[in-house]
């Protein structure tokens, strides 16, 4: 059971969740456990010193106890065949603390069984979980995290399966959102489902590539394949949809030719919406790809370029993807002869959110003495630290308005952190500038607050300059 809940490739969550969790490995968790109960058993074995005077409160006593042979009236056998460990265990705790064990122990048939086998739960997340109940501790990894949520939904504790589910929150990137959509669905967790959401909708790309999408269950896969918000090309979806599937023939161990993957697939190949493909997308690459059949080919092709287009089995409607929302920080512009020049100077702003965003580019001023062209290289740092640059070009056409600039994908923001958004400019020197800048704006449900950066060398600041608007998706 345990190897169809949790996927054979390891999560590793970009930030730790929060100071309760660790980052330790499951080799290293069960070492440590092991050893916590060898001087659990030295320290009550001494029969001869009073080791409950050592702690002065219920909790400290209790765990004492923890993973502990001393009194211990049940054992269990955890995890799968070759693997297992044997833990010891204390009904009354076990059963104050989960009301599974109550009904196991206590309940109208609760059997009296000295050694109870359980086959589907992991060791290091077994002991993760006594251990919180023992010492009301959580102690969470990456690693077992998944596992973990999954011994605290089975014996009903809540507190440490809202522990888990805010630490895979937290971890939560582009890299494994996919996986834990599938386990959040598995779990009933509609809160993590909903976040898992918001990350693939906005870095649909980023996600589809990843290792994770690949390691998905096939309804989850359709549930992507449906998705139409998903701001991805369809090429991309296209590509991922032939990896998975190479992984899926390899998982049923099935040769990954062209015609299994085409099986594997099944009716969710019908999801790609591929008549919405750019027409060279679809003539270099689904086209030669081997996994459509002739006639589908051909009635594509037709569909693209005659005018009287044949019936398709696959969608024809173009993915809504996500709008964009602007947060503008300035309440006017203006523009001065001589005021605002662009020699190779830096301009940036610091920014911080309430919420989880992603950021997909800056708007920017252009000239202010007719239409002008602009080489912008743009540039997001947390604390320092690059998370994305880009060097693009845009045409301004004169107007005070301005002119959009993206990043290759959305980038990911956590709430309550500052970051830092530059732009060094080359074309025009007079430009618009913005004026009676805000420190604080809110956009939606998303709140923005600005302040001056030190890489700012060329004059902008909350008050005034470049860097008039925030392009994000929330």
């Amino acid at each position: 059971m345990a190897a169809e809940l949790y996927p054979t490739k390891k999560l590793v969550p970009s930030t730790s969740a929060s100071s309760t969790a660790t980052s330790s490995s499951s080799s290293s968790s069960i070492q440590q456990y092991q050893q916590q109960n060898q001087t659990n058993n030295n320290s009550s074995n001494q029969s001869c010193c009073n080791w409950q005077g050592l702690y002065p409160t219920i909790r400290e006593r209790n765990s004492v106890m923890f993973n502990n042979e001393t009194m211990a009236d049940v054992h269990f056998v955890v995890g799968p065949p070759g693997g297992t460990q044997r833990v010891p265990g204390h009904k009354y705790v076990l059963a104050v603390g989960s009301s599974v064990f109550h009904a196991m122990f206590y309940g109208e048939l609760a059997e009296d069984q000295e050694e109870i086998r359980i086959p589907d739960v992991e060791p290091p997340s077994f002991l993760a979980m006594m251990k919180y109940i023992y010492c009301d501790e959580i102690d969470l990894c990456a690693d077992t995290v998944l596992a973990t949520l999954y011994a605290a939904k089975k014996y009903i504790v809540p507190h440490l399966a809202r522990a888990c589910v805010n630490f895979l929150e937290t971890s939560l990137s582009a890299k494994n959102a996919c996986v834990l959509l599938s386990q959040s669905c598995l779990f009933e967790e509609p809160d993590l489902t909903q976040r898992c959401w918001e990350v693939i909708d906005a870095q649909a790309e980023l996600a589809l590539r990843s290792e994770g999408f690949c390691d998905i269950d096939s309804q989850t896969l359709e549930s992507i394949l449906k998705r139409e918000t998903l701001n991805a090309k369809e090429m991309v979806v296209f590509e991922a949809a032939l990896n998975w599937a190479e992984a899926e023939c390899q998982r049923q161990d099935l040769s990954p030719t062209i015609e299994n993957r085409r099986l594997v697939l099944g009716k969710a190949i019908y999801l790609i919406r591929i008549p919405t493909m750019v027409l060279e997308d679809f003539a270099d690459g689904a086209a030669q790809s081997g996994v459509l059949t002739l006639n589908e080919t051909n009635d594509i092709f037709l569909w693209f370029t005659a005018a009287k287009k044949p019936e398709l089995l696959f969608c024809s409607k173009p993915r809504k993807g996500l709008a964009p929302q602007r947060c503008h920080r300035f309440q006017s512009c203006a523009y001065r002869s001589n005021q605002w020049r662009y020699r190779g100077r830096c301009d940036s702003i610091q920014f911080a959110v309430d919420k989880r965003v992603f950021i997909a580019g800056f708007g920017l001023y252009g000239s202010s003495c007719g239409s002008a062209e602009y080489s912008a290289k743009i540039e997001l740092k947390r604390q320092g630290v690059s998370m994305a640059q880009r060097n693009i070009k845009y045409f301004s056409d004169g107007s005070s308005s301005t002119f959009p600039v993206s990043f290759d994908y959305p980038v990911q923001i956590e709430p309550d952190t500052f970051y830092t958004a530059s732009v060094v400019l080359d074309g025009n020197e007079l430009s618009y500038f913005g004026q009676e800048g805000m420190t604080e704006v809110q956009c939606g449900k998303v709140t923005f607050q600005f302040q001056c950066s030190s890489d700012s060398t060329n004059g902008t600041g909350v008050q005034g300059g470049q860097i008039p608007e925030l392009v994000f998706y929330a």
